[in-house]
This record gives C-alpha cells, sequence and structure tokens, in this order.
C-alpha cells in the first residue's frame, strides 16, 4: 500500500457534551482515542487528538470556567460544549461547538512566549480548519484531517510541519517511524 492510497469511508459519527471546564480537555482526548479505536482508525488518533485538544482549550478558555476546581453553583447552561468526530470518505472532522461567538484567532507568538501556538499547530496538522455558525448560535470550530496512510510524522506532515516540529535537520530515516 503506497502512502497515498486512502480507504474511503462512507459515514461515521459520534459527539459529546462536555461541562467547558479544563478537565474537558482530557475527557475530549479519552472520547478521540476510543472512538477512532472503535473505527478502526486508531493509526490517526495521535493528530486527531492533538487537534481536539487544542480545539477545546480554545473553546473553555472562551466559554467555560478556567478555575482548576470550579464549584457545581458555578456551572451554568452556559457553560457546555459539544465536540465531535466525523468520518467520511478520506477525511476526519475533528469538531468543537460553543456558545460564543468570537471566533479563535490565531497568533504568532514569538519564542519566549507560553502560550498562543493551539491553532499554528492545528493548521500545520489539519488539511484545512475553519469556523461554522449553526442556527442555534454560538460557533464550531472545525479541523479536517486526511485519513490516509503514511509512515512520517502524525497526520502525514509535510517539510514546513517538520520545520516548526524542528524535525527538519534530522535525516529522513529519523523522521519517520518504520523506515
Amino acid at each position: 500500500m503506497s502512502a497515498d492510497t486512502v480507504n474511503p469511508i462512507p459515514l461515521y459519527a459520534s459527539s459529546l457534551r462536555l461541562t467547558a471546564v479544563p478537565t474537558a480537555v482530557g475527557c475530549s482526548r479519552m472520547f478521540v482515542r476510543h472512538t477512532l479505536k472503535l473505527w478502526q482508525l486508531e493509526d490517526h488518533a495521535e493528530t486527531a487528538t492533538l487537534v481536539m485538544s487544542e480545539l477545546v482549550t480554545n473553546a473553555v478558555k472562551a466559554s467555560g470556567i478556567t478555575e482548576p476546581e470550579p464549584k457545581s453553583w458555578q456551572i451554568t447552561a452556559e457553560h457546555v460544549i459539544g465536540i465531535q468526530l466525523r468520518a467520511i470518505e478520506a477525511s476526519l472532522y475533528v469538531e468543537v461547538w460553543d456558545r460564543t461567538d468570537a471566533a479563535p484567532v490565531r497568533k504568532n507568538p514569538d519564542l519566549e512566549t507560553e502560550g498562543g501556538r493551539g491553532l499554528l499547530l492545528v493548521e500545520q496538522l489539519a488539511k484545512r480548519w475553519d469556523v461554522y455558525r449553526p442556527r442555534v448560535g454560538g460557533k464550531v470550530v472545525w479541523a479536517e484531517c486526511a485519513l490516509k496512510t503514511t509512515d512520517c510524522i502524525p497526520g502525514g506532515a509535510g517539510k514546513d510541519s517538520e520545520e516548526i516540529l524542528g524535525l527538519s535537520d534530522l535525516p529522513e530515516s529519523e523522521r519517520c517511524r518504520g523506515k
């Protein structure tokens, strides 16, 4: 099977609602790993888990309670996010809904800045990402990941991703697993 071989998938979908608190990020990771294992797509779990983590982190910051241990009376219907995975043909869609209208902003942090790299990472790992505003309100931030077989770094990342991840100076044999 070549690196560009794609096995089309008709349609898989799974979703979950979570309270928008910091622990939602870990729960979303477990959801991704479990769902992709059920769908026999566990080869894509590393990339999808990372993308989901970044999108959920943004949703929690935008609409949730960021205190590490929120009190139960602080949590209201406004503090809910929805996460969804959809596998359609040759793409895996990672989607996160929250109640806020404000779109996430991709930043260009300098080397000393601790945060602000989430959407840069999503941009490198996904084929594309965007924001959709459903009629019910809020927004869905989604990322489309390719479902193709590859032995290289997660998501079939290309040259630009290798440079960002600091792998461009390594020989090809050290960048790819199984070679």
